[in-house]
């Protein structure tokens, strides 16, 4: 395909997947006000611009996206890799799976879990349902329907922003670029790797890899399993673990990523998790942390993210707005290398001294 198409029809792709996402959440809105209005929670209106600053946000990264494919840090095809024919199968389920949010919302009741969790096996942080999702992260209804709801609630713009990190990592650690030494294979671990889209993305620009993937959630690493499995290249390996806890020597990794995580953990676990990071990383290591945006670094989308902590039931996000995340890097023993924002995103880099 020629590359003026091929940009055009993956610029057609997203603004098809951003309409569609805001058609649904306005259709969404309405028949929640319309079947369960006191389940509707009240939100802030956004700042003069902020609408306009959004859009352009969207265009700046999808423009990104596309220069980096074809530049070659990763293969265009990627792209073009969004599960399409899955996620028309499951959208339906969706809507059927409305009511019982829409009730959650309205009794208030965010520790709505499946009888069967045995609740000794988590940490108390992570036994409610984040984003209303019913089961919390702890059925396989859940991981089905979870690529499908984090698409729909960026806008389709949740992938190009996991790939914002794939540039800087390549470019603070070469190594991982080549990785063709079979005496000291490159591998990099991907913290709470739910049901494995940051993975998918790291096979396509690290094909020669070794990928390890942990997360807390049985039924997201089944999906992640599945979704991966489908996928060309070495099959990573998926480790039930805490991020505050990963089952893996000291310094056996040479990268790290970390995938919007922060914003759902307490501020203790937020450290720690940077701690065991810093633990599992070679000297010379590299960290890449991409999260939600901050007030300090994107102010005009203050009003927005309260919103979203509001409407999706983020208990730990107010205090991740306020907290320093670079300061947990560097208590961790990190030395910080320049961050980035991308549309809702913020990246952190950092190095484990050599």
């Amino acid at each position: 395909m020629p590359a003026t198409l091929a940009k055009l029809t993956y610029q057609a792709l997203q603004k098809g997947k951003g309409a569609f996402s805001l058609a649904h959440k306005e259709v969404s809105l309405r028949l929640l006000k319309t079947m369960a209005p006191d389940a509707v929670v009240k939100t802030l209106p956004l700042q003069p611009g902020a609408v306009q600053a959004l859009h352009d946000a969207m265009d700046l990264l999808l423009e990104r996206d596309w220069q980096d494919g074809e530049e070659g840090i990763y293969p265009t095809e990627l792209l073009f890799s969004s599960p399409w024919k899955d996620w028309a199968v499951r959208y339906p389920l969706l809507w059927l799976d409305s009511p019982a949010a829409w009730d959650r919302q309205r009794r208030r009741d965010f520790q709505d879990l499946p009888g069967t969790v045995n609740r000794r096996h988590y940490p108390a942080y992570y036994l409610r349902n984040f984003h209303n999702q019913t089961d919390g992260y702890l059925s396989d209804h859940s991981a089905a329907l979870y690529d499908l709801q984090v698409e729909i609630l960026f806008n389709g713009a949740a992938d190009p922003m996991r790939r914002r990190l794939l540039r800087p990592l390549k470019q603070a650690l070469p190594r991982l670029a080549v990785g063709d030494d079979p005496l000291q294979p490159v591998r990099i671990l991907d913290l709470a790797t739910g049901t494995g889209r940051t993975m998918h993305q790291l096979r396509a620009a690290f094909p020669r890899a070794q990928l390890v993937g942990c997360d807390l959630s049985e039924a997201y690493l089944r999906q992640a399993g599945r979704w991966l499995a489908e996928r060309p290249g070495e099959l990573p390996q998926l480790v039930q673990a805490n991020v505050e806890a990963v089952p893996f020597v000291d310094g056996w990794f040479d990268a790290v990523t970390c995938v919007f995580l922060l914003h759902e953990l307490p501020r203790s676990a937020r450290a720690n998790s940077m701690k065991e990071a810093f633990r599992l990383l070679k000297p010379g290591g590299v960290l890449a942390v991409l999260d939600s945006v901050q007030p300090k670094d994107s102010p005009q989308f203050k009003v927005l993210s309260d919103n979203f902590r509001r409407v999706y039931h983020e208990p730990f996000y107010g205090d991740y707005m306020a907290d320093a995340i670079e300061t947990h890097l560097e208590q961790a023993g990190f030395t910080l290398l320049p961050s980035e924002t991308h549309f809702l995103s913020r990246l952190w880099l950092a190095r484990k001294p050599a």
